[in-house]
């Protein structure tokens, strides 16, 4: 489980040096929102559509399968999400914050690297797939969610840049496509790989935007972090177990549901206006805690399924 810490520690480097960038002035408040514009409409979906432009896809017998199993894992912690919310707090608004707090894991930095670890390199593209769910609801309930207010549904959205890229990344999928001109491949895999580093210095930036007394977070944050490192994998395996989709499938979507907050939750705080503290000390205190949490689901996962 080295392969865990490492990527663990990885992150909390990147946190570490936006923290820093800030108090040094370099960066500021002005630069996480402009930046996570960025990192919403330009890079993420370019990580999106690159992921699938690899010389490997998965069978296209394992395509509906491994869909079928994120779309019914993201629907059902969503559902639960909503529930255990109400259970945080009273306010509406940071009853969303909690909701995405809750749905949406870390799964691009630490989830593909510890499948790719325990499974070999070509477990990512099946983790791809079972997370194309992951961008569905992110961008559609997940952004209703921190937008605050009565749960309604923008149909905007799925047009937006990162769903627009989803489909695209479906249809090739779908059609086995396998090779494509390295004029488009390049630059939308090195606009892609700004993503996580891009969103783990806006945390990090916007931890130093807090007082260090709010950074620890509070008894709720610490309860909705181990909520999601602790009982989203186990409602995820409830889902998915008795479908029958094979060791591999139920094993990558277990993993994936044991990561740590979602950076996406941050961009979209300061993308929609909301304050991000509390977001910002559920990513950082779920982080924290996912060093020990991992392991273990990772360890269930390869041994006990």
């Amino acid at each position: 489980m080295q392969d865990v810490f490492t990527q663990v520690a990885a992150l909390f480097a990147l946190v570490v040096l936006g923290y820093i960038a800030a108090r040094l002035r370099i960066i500021g408040p002005e630069f996480n929102r402009q930046m996570s514009s960025f990192v919403i409409l330009i890079s993420s979906p370019c990580l999106i559509l690159g992921s699938v432009m690899g010389d490997k896809v998965p069978s296209s017998q394992l395509i509906v399968p491994l869909m079928a199993a994120g779309m019914l894992s993201y629907a059902a912690m969503t559902a639960v999400a909503l529930l255990l919310s109400r259970l945080f707090t009273h306010n509406r608004d940071d009853r969303g914050i909690y909701a995405f707090m809750l749905t949406f894991g870390n799964v691009g930095f630490i989830g593909y690297p510890v499948v790719a670890s325990l499974f070999g390199p070509q477990a990512i593209f099946y983790a791809c797939i079972i997370n194309f769910a992951f961008t569905v609801f992110a961008f559609t309930l997940g952004m209703q969610m921190v937008k605050g207010g009565r749960m309604g549904f923008d149909w905007h959205v799925l047009v937006s840049p990162a769903m627009v890229c989803s489909y695209a990344a479906i249809v090739l999928v779908a059609l086995g496509v396998r090779r494509y001109p390295a004029a488009i491949t390049i630059p939308v895999t090195l606009a892609g790989s700004l993503t996580v580093p891009a969103a783990l210095v806006i945390i990090g930036s916007s931890l130093a935007q807090m007082p260090l007394r709010k950074v620890a977070g509070t008894p709720r944050v610490w309860t909705a972090a181990i909520c999601r490192l602790a009982v989203m994998p186990l409602v995820v395996l409830a889902v998915v177990m008795p479908l029958g989709y094979g060791r591999d499938v139920t094993a990558i979507s277990l993993i994936l549901a044991a990561m740590p907050v979602g950076s996406f939750g941050t961009m979209f705080c300061l993308q929609c206006g909301r304050d991000e503290s509390l977001m910002v000390q559920g990513t950082f205190i779920s982080t924290l805690i996912s060093v020990a949490t991992i392991p273990v689901v990772a360890a269930l996962a390869t041994n006990l399924l």
